[in-house]
């Protein structure tokens, strides 16, 4: 399948949610969600507080990122408001990693499963990846829960992640998805 064709491909619609390639229009939505504590202290990356003065650099880095590597997708409730976002970035061994996170309004609803599981779909179907990884904080049994309804195992392996937003690392439980 050629990029353009990936491309074309990366509009995914669930019952309840659309995930698209982000825009700048997303960027004061998104810097708002992230803002808050409870949602930056669950990811890697995410400063907190957040400089709501780059989040249009950030999406502009994620429309230039390689499709054939990386896949970010910004994910819209069906009426109409940016709820989170969700990529794909590369891994070890050819595998590459899922990372996603989800407004606080939007938590508790299965909605993450929902988009995890069509994300999946689409990185076995037109972009062709075989193995996913991804791991939660420990202290996040919640995330854990949304990879194993969409089929990922648990690896044995807890390693430390660094959280920017914590300032330290965390224990992270590693989990493997095999297409």
């Amino acid at each position: 399948m050629t990029t353009d064709q990936i491309e074309a491909a990366r509009v995914l619609e669930t019952p309840r949610l659309i995930l698209r390639a982000p825009t700048q229009a997303d960027g004061p939505g998104m810097a708002t969600l992230v803002d808050d504590p409870g949602v930056a202290r669950m990811t890697t990356s995410i400063p907190h507080p957040y400089p709501r003065e780059t989040i249009g650099d950030f999406i502009a880095a994620r429309l230039a990122d390689d499709p054939e590597r990386s896949a970010f997708f910004a994910i819209e409730a069906r009426k109409g408001a940016f709820a989170g976002a969700l990529g794909f970035s590369p891994a070890a061994r050819g595998a590459v990693e899922i990372g996603y996170w989800l407004g606080r309004a939007y938590w508790g609803h299965g909605l993450m499963t929902e988009a995890v599981e069509a994300a999946l779909a689409w990185a076995a179907g037109p972009w062709r990846k075989r193995v996913i990884v991804a791991g939660h904080f420990a202290d996040n049994p919640a995330s854990g829960h949304v990879l194993v309804k969409a089929g990922f195992l648990y690896t044995g392996e807890v390693i430390r992640k660094f959280s920017v937003a914590r300032g330290e690392e965390t224990p992270t439980r590693m989990m493997v998805w095999l297409a």
